[in-house]
Parts: structure tokens; C-alpha cells; sequence
């Protein structure tokens, strides 16, 4: 069972031990710095491990936008000797749970980018209801859905 488990000063080092395959390194950051956005953007974020039992097999962090107001999902990953599991799946659908409860405030949309070369994350992001928005910034697609809680 994937479930969700805040990041906090007893387990960012083990977020900071997760690895994406050398060929993925370029479509995601690493938690280190996720976690240093995370810091930066406190007030409106939450970073997560994601994890099977007490094991952490991937990283994600929730932001708000107030000023919009949406929500984005950054950063998820899942290690690259956890994935082709169904992790990432559970773990997309536990976020949006997570989001579906406003933590940070009201918004009924919910944003992300891909690199358009992820071809495994574009599949995952659109099986779940996301759509292209027509936006893109360098190779990065973004997707959103609309989500009600």
C-alpha cells in the first residue's frame, strides 16, 4: 500500500538517498534541491516520501498558489529501482487526494509540467485526468485537471 509521509527532520536524509536512472536525471530535480524550494516556499508547500510500508520509494511536493489560486504538483519521482510497481500511479492518486481536502485554500485546479520527452510520466499524468493546457516553456509541457473536494 502507497501512502504519503511528510518530510521532516527525522527522514530528509532519506529522501536525499532516492535516484532516478541516469537517462531520467534531466527530467526531475532532486529532493535535495526540491527540499530547498520546499524551505523557500514553506508557507504555501508540502513535501512528501512516498512510501510502501515504512520504506520511501519516491519524493513529491504539493505548492499553492494563492494568487491564482491552483495547486501544483513538483518533483514526483519515484526511485529507479522501485518504479514499473504501479507506485507512481498510487502515489499520483494519494496527492490528489491529498489536494482534494484545500490545505492550503480553495482552488479547484491542479497543475503540472512534464518534459516532453518523459513519455512514461506524460502516459501516467494524462491516465489520471490530466490534459495539455497548450502551455510550454522550453521542453516542459503543462498539464492540469480539474479536481473537486
Amino acid at each position: 500500500m502507497i501512502h504519503l509521509r511528510k518530510i521532516t527532520e527525522e527522514n530528509f536524509l532519506e529522501a536525499f538517498g532516492l535516484k532516478l536512472a541516469p537517462e531520467q536525471e534531466r527530467f526531475v530535480s532532486h529532493p535535495t534541491r526540491s527540499l530547498a524550494q520546499a524551505y523557500v516556499y514553506r508557507d504555501q508547500c508540502q513535501p512528501f516520501g512516498i512510501c510502501r510500508g515504512d520504506t520511501m520509494v519516491g519524493y513529491v511536493m504539493v505548492i499553492y498558489d494563492d494568487g491564482i489560486p491552483e495547486y501544483n504538483i513538483w518533483h514526483m519521482m519515484i526511485d529507479a529501482s522501485k518504479q514499473r510497481r504501479g507506485y507512481g500511479k498510487a502515489a499520483l492518486d494519494r496527492v490528489l487526494e491529498y489536494i482534494k481536502t484545500k490545505p492550503f485554500g480553495p482552488a479547484d485546479r491542479v497543475v503540472l509540467t512534464c518534459n516532453r520527452d518523459n513519455v512514461g510520466a506524460l502516459h501516467l499524468y494524462k491516465s489520471r485526468g490530466f490534459a495539455e493546457t497548450g502551455t510550454v516553456c522550453e521542453d516542459e509541457i503543462e498539464l492540469s485537471r480539474t479536481i473537486q473536494g
